[in-house]
């Protein structure tokens, strides 16, 4: 029988060899076949390896762990480690993951790999609807959007937020708009909007929200419909009436 697989993902060198080590005495058939310091390096990892499961950080630079399973696109049961005992409980509530709390203490561990053992070879759930929740849960400082990750068959693009011009809604996903093309994300705008920095990404529409430093001009015509011309891009994004008074002048 094939030997179990994970990766571990941990931005904490001391604490990222503390849990393998305690997963060496919990499982000793378990392989860990790579660890990484952030979740860009884990969703690589598990692209490469293709894990039974991955061990991931919620707090990572980079990439949070949140971001990084949703990402895995349903490549491996993810175990989320974390130091907030109110995100764990949540996740584990609902079922679809297990998760180990900081510092990892074994009896508790011995009862996450139980479940484990019982999940290898089974499907894999999506986690789009529990990510998006634990998402609303994390601190405000904690949970801002750095990259968004955009698959394109086996080819996985990760953008950067800083390089998103505009986010529109587009049916079951949301077009990332950016100088160098666009991608689409089968992720809802509302949840990209508990995410996004307000200070930065502004709402101007139901379906549309804008980078605002990638604004140029904002022209408003006779009848008090405003149009936002954005840099790099020929298209005007059209400002809702619910959201016209963030560029009033007076």
């Amino acid at each position: 029988m094939t030997a179990p697989t994970a990766v571990i993902a941990d931005d904490e060198p001391l604490l990222r060899a503390g849990l393998r080590e305690a997963l060496v005495l919990a499982w000793p058939e378990l392989e860990i076949v790579a660890e990484a310091a952030n979740g860009v390096e884990a969703v690589h990892a598990v692209r490469d390896h293709q894990p039974a499961f991955a061990f991931l950080d919620i707090e990572m630079p980079l990439m949070n762990g949140l971001e990084a399973a949703r990402g895995m696109c349903e490549q491996t049961h993810v175990v989320f480690v974390t130091a907030y005992d109110r995100y764990a409980v949540a996740a584990f509530e609902r079922g679809a993951v297990d998760y180990v709390l900081k510092p990892v203490a074994a009896e508790r561990l011995a009862d996450t790999v139980k479940r484990l053992r019982s999940r290898a070879g089974t499907p894999v759930p999506s986690l789009d609807a529990l990510i998006g929740e634990l998402a609303r849960r994390l601190p405000r400082e904690a949970a801002k959007l750095e990259w968004i990750q955009a698959s394109t068959g086996s080819t996985l693009r990760l953008i950067h937020i800083d390089d998103v011009l505009y986010l529109r809604s587009d049916a079951k996903y949301t077009r990332i708009a950016t100088r160098d093309g666009d991608a689409l994300v089968r992720k809802a705008l509302r949840d990209f909007a508990a995410e996004l920095d307000p200070r930065c990404f502004w709402q101007v529409h139901r379906g549309t929200i804008v980078n605002v430093r990638a604004i140029e001009s904002v022209t408003t015509d006779i009848l008090g419909r405003r149009e936002i011309a954005v840099r790099g891009r020929p298209e005007r994004l059209e400002v809702s009436r619910a959201f016209g008074h963030r560029f009033r002048g007076e």
